[in-house]
């Protein structure tokens, strides 16, 4: 147990002293440029599947 306590407390040494963590204002801009490159690339992702929903919906009709 005093291997993981001793872990445990370096980790958090280690995110204090060693870690260079962005400013705010840098967290609050990639995470709108995140969340709209998220919504563009499901939007995208929905119109490929509406894409191929049709086209075997149009194949299914020709076969029938």
């Amino acid at each position: 147990m005093a291997k993981f306590t001793n872990y445990i407390s370096e980790a958090f040494h280690e995110l204090k002293a060693n870690v260079t963590w962005p400013q705010w204002s840098e967290v609050q801009r990639l995470t709108i440029i995140v969340a709209v490159f998220s919504v563009i690339f499901a939007l995208l992702t929905f119109g490929v599947d509406q894409l191929f929903v049709k086209a075997l919906e149009g194949f299914f009709n020709i076969i029938k």
